[in-house]
């Protein structure tokens, strides 16, 4: 029985309003780093004159500390990406401020539009690209903050992920992650 499919959730559970905490000053629960995360996105005043457009490599820009987490601010032009990685001993939250990305795993691919986040938990693997014709702004919670982020070899995705894509390509499924 293939674990992944054991268990599923109907819907978002971070789109239940009620389940969120309001942030605190220093968050440390998930949904209280979601929370901040939503808080920052909301307060363009907190990131938009920081943010800059890099022809030649993705920009980034610490935003915040706090104890134990960190906040990043990204932006993406068209054709940009992270190439295949993880975060090593880091969770996060990843927020789409404006445009759109594509998150790329071993499970398929999801188009993220502004104001779809992504919860992930230490060692989770990800490529994050801009397909888009325009830029792109992300904001990224790591907790603890982000000390390493090893990459990993698009062949050895594609070879373990491939069988399950085409099969569900033949049937019309909709991959996403």
């Amino acid at each position: 029985m293939n674990s992944d499919s054991d268990l599923q959730i109907a819907g978002d559970i971070l789109e239940v309003p009620h389940l969120l905490q309001a942030p605190r000053e220093h968050p440390a629960t998930v949904a209280e780093f979601v929370g901040l995360a939503r808080s920052i996105a909301a307060d363009r005043s907190q990131w938009e004159h920081l943010v800059q457009y890099d022809a030649a490599s993705r920009w980034y820009h610490r935003l915040r500390t706090g104890p134990g987490y960190e906040v990043w601010l990204l932006s993406w032009v068209p054709g940009q990406g992270s190439g295949l990685h993880d975060h090593g001993r880091s969770s996060g939250v990843f927020t789409v401020l404006e445009g759109a990305l594509t998150e790329r795993t071993e499970r398929g691919t999801r188009a993220l539009e502004a104001g779809a986040q992504k919860v992930f938990a230490p060692g989770y693997v990800h490529e994050v690209v801009n397909d888009s014709l325009e830029p792109a702004i992300s904001l990224h919670v790591y907790y603890p903050g982000l000390t390493e982020m090893p990459m990993h070899t698009h062949a050895t995705r594609c070879a373990a992920s491939r069988p399950q894509e085409h099969a569900d390509q033949e049937h019309g499924n909709v991959v996403t992650a």
